[in-house]
């Protein structure tokens, strides 16, 4: 398999040192690049695929001096079986329709998105989000990426209610969820766990192998979730390592 080269050297910088907003009492650093305009998609890729998550028109990766708690996680697609629990996941939102739209930021999501942060992570880095910050996080890239909304049915025959949301980018082998919220008053369906199972389904369908997580951190509340999903395959120093 031929490797694509970008033509234009990619640049690499480090961030201050800030607190963790995972693990109480470490420091983050982060290393990051600029994904090139012409050549993002390709650029992306393989970032991806060496443990970089992108943001906007960034990728970045850990780079923290006295922790490795970080580390990036895929599913591999042809070999997840769902468990009993998730399949009563999946049963339990059949009910929601899925649409892949544009990345387009729209105020309905907006509002969502606010609802989920509030509740979520107050407090959080994200939480004083503007309209301004939504859209450049959905729409200032030139990645192959889209949206996915998910709908309550509707009385009417229109739009239903709209309760979750993922900012998910297509790669050259498989789907990266980039980042995804929803409704927090609808705890009973699991809405963030049902996204990640949905993503594996349009995985299939599309036959791509890998489904992207980002990064699974233990011991925190906010990251460890990610844990549960096996097999799942960890990025190790000499490459990725499957974990059943």
């Amino acid at each position: 398999m031929t490797q694509h080269i970008p033509t234009r050297r990619l640049r690499f910088f480090m961030t201050a040192t800030a607190p963790c907003p995972y693990l109480p009492g470490q420091v983050e650093r982060k290393v990051f690049a600029n994904l090139p305009f012409s050549e993002g998609a390709d650029v992306n890729d393989q970032l991806t695929s060496a443990g970089f998550r992108r943001s906007q028109n960034i990728a970045y990766r850990p780079a923290c001096e006295t922790c490795d708690a970080c580390v990036s996680v895929r599913l591999p697609v042809a070999d997840f079986v769902f468990s009993r629990s998730q399949r009563k996941v999946l049963n339990r939102n059949a009910d929601l329709s899925r649409a892949l739209v544009e990345a387009e930021a729209t105020m309905e999501q907006f509002d969502l998105l606010r609802r989920y942060l509030t509740t979520r992570h107050p407090g959080g880095g994200m939480t004083d989000m503007t309209w301004q910050d939504y859209v450049a996080m959905v729409e200032d890239t030139a990645v192959r990426t889209h949206l996915i909304e998910y709908r309550l049915p509707s009385d009417d025959g229109g739009p239903g209610e709209l309760v979750a949301v993922c900012l998910t980018d297509l790669l050259a082998d498989g789907l990266s969820m980039v980042y995804s919220f929803f409704d927090p008053r609808l705890e009973r369906r699991s809405l963030g766990v049902f996204a990640v199972l949905d993503h594996l389904r349009q995985a299939e369908l599309i036959a791509a192998p890998y489904v992207y997580l980002g990064y699974w951190v233990q011991g925190s509340t906010k990251m460890d979730y990610k844990g549960r999903f096996r097999p799942m395959e960890v990025l190790r120093p000499l490459g990725w390592t499957l974990v059943v």
